[in-house]
C-alpha cells in the first residue's frame, strides 16, 4: 500500500515538472521571437547651422511729430488728407495771414520814417563835428547832436528787429510738415481759431520710411549681440506666412532693466512698401553666428531622461541603443548636437515609446527635413 502512493505521489511530480519545464520553455521561444518595434528614423547630418535669437517686438516710428501753431488766428485751408503721405516742407495748413501783413507793413513803415531821420541825424552830426573842430560850437551842443544821432541809429536798428519779426509771423501763417512721414487724423477745421500756448495740436505725422522695430532679449544673450558686431535682423508679421523685412540693428539701451533682466535693442528696416506699421506686433529672428559643420537632428529625435536628454540609435543590427547627448539651440525642427552623436547615424525620431535597449526595430525613413538657413 505504502509502495502504491510512492508510485502515484512521483507520477504526479514528474507531471508537474514537464508542465512548468513546458512553460519555461514556451517563454524563451516567445522573447526570441519579439516582433520588431516600428519606429521612423532618419540620419544625422553636418552642417552649418545658423545661432539665432528669437523675440517679440513692436514697431514704433523713429520720429513723430504733433505740429501745433506758432501764431494766433483762424484756420484759412487745410492742404492735405488725413492718412496722407507728406515730404518735409509741404504746406499742410494757412492762417489768416492778414493781420499779420498789416504788422509788417507797419513794422516797414516805421523802418522806412526811421531810416530818414536817422539819415539827417547822421549829417548834422558830422557837420557839427566840423564846426566843432572850427571852435564855431560849444562842446555841449557838439555832444546833443552826436547822441542824438546815436539814439536814432540805435532805434533805426530795434525797426528792422521788429521788421524781421513781423515777417517771421507772417511766414508762420504757413504750417509745413518738418519732416517726411504719414499724417494722422485732422484736429482742426477750416475757421476753428488757434493760439501759439494751444497744448492741442493739429496733427500728428508718423515717420514710417524707415522705421523701427523695437524688441527685448535675456541680459546672458547681450555678450553675444555685442560681440557679433553689425547684425542683421528679420521681423514677420504675427500670424501671417508672408511679409518678412529685412533690417540692421540700430541700437542697444545703456543699461539692463532690473525688473525683468531683459535689454531693450532696436532695429531700423526700410520701409518704402509699408510692410511695417507703427503699433505694430512682429516675430523678430536675428542670426548671431553661424556654427559650421554642426551635427543636427530632427527635433523630435530628442528625448527627456531623469539623467538628461537622449536619443535612440539604430545599430547596424537594426538593434536599439539609448545615446545620452548635449544640445544647443533648436531651428527649423532641427536641434543642433554639440556632443553623443556623429554625421551618418541614424536616429529614432517617432515610436521611441516602445523601444527599449537592444529592441528589433524595424524602420522606416522620416521625410527629409529641409537643412536650416
Amino acid at each position: 500500500m505504502t509502495e502504491l502512493l510512492f508510485q502515484r505521489a512521483g507520477r504526479f511530480l514528474s507531471i508537474v515538472c514537464f508542465v512548468a519545464t513546458a512553460g519555461c520553455g514556451g517563454a524563451e521561444v516567445k522573447s526570441a521571437g519579439s516582433p520588431a518595434v516600428p519606429v521612423t528614423t532618419a540620419t544625422a547630418r553636418s552642417g552649418d547651422f545658423p545661432i539665432e535669437l528669437r523675440a517679440i517686438g513692436s514697431v514704433e516710428s523713429p520720429w513723430t511729430v504733433e505740429v501745433r501753431p506758432q501764431v494766433e488766428g483762424a484756420i484759412e485751408a487745410i492742404h492735405f488728407r488725413e492718412g496722407q503721405d507728406v515730404a518735409a516742407g509741404d504746406l499742410l495748413f494757412t492762417i489768416d495771414s492778414r493781420p499779420y501783413q498789416a504788422a509788417l507793413a507797419l513794422a516797414e513803415a516805421n523802418l522806412a520814417r526811421d531810416q530818414v531821420a536817422a539819415q539827417n541825424a547822421d549829417n548834422e552830426r558830422k557837420r557839427a563835428l566840423e564846426l566843432f573842430q572850427q571852435g564855431v560850437i560849444a562842446i555841449d551842443a557838439r555832444d546833443r547832436i552826436v547822441a542824438n544821432a546815436n539814439a536814432l541809429a540805435a532805434g533805426l536798428k530795434a525797426d528792422e528787429a521788429a521788421v524781421q519779426s513781423a515777417k517771421l509771423r507772417l511766414e508762420y501763417c504757413a504750417i509745413r510738415s518738418p519732416l517726411n512721414g504719414r499724417t494722422g487724423s485732422i484736429l482742426v477745421k477750416v475757421g476753428n481759431l488757434v493760439r501759439a500756448l494751444d497744448t492741442a495740436s493739429l496733427v500728428v505725422i508718423h515717420q514710417v520710411d524707415p522705421i523701427t522695430v523695437r524688441f527685448t532679449v535675456p541680459e546672458n544673450r547681450l555678450a553675444e549681440i555685442r560681440k557679433a558686431g553689425t547684425l542683421k535682423v528679420n521681423v514677420q508679421r504675427r500670424g501671417e506666412g508672408e511679409g518678412e523685412a529685412h533690417g540692421t540693428l540700430s541700437f542697444i539701451d545703456h543699461e539692463i532693466d532690473r525688473t525683468t533682466g531683459n535689454v531693450k535693442l532696436k532695429a531700423k528696416f526700410q520701409n518704402p512698401e509699408r510692410k511695417l506699421w507703427p503699433g505694430q506686433f512682429v516675430d523678430v529672428n536675428m542670426i548671431l553666428s553661424v556654427r559650421r559643420n554642426a551635427v543636427v537632428v530632427p527635433a523630435p529625435a530628442i528625448q527627456d531622461g531623469q539623467k538628461g536628454p537622449f536619443v535612440f540609435i539604430v545599430k547596424s543590427d537594426n538593434t536599439a541603443e539609448v545615446r545620452p547627448v548635449e544640445i544647443g539651440p533648436s531651428r527649423g525642427g532641427e536641434t543642433l548636437v554639440e556632443k553623443g552623436i556623429q554625421p551618418g547615424e541614424t536616429v529614432v525620431v517617432d515610436g521611441q515609446v516602445r523601444l527599449s535597449v537592444g529592441s528589433k526595430v524595424e524602420a522606416k525613413a522620416a521625410p527629409p527635413a529641409s537643412p536650416a538657413s
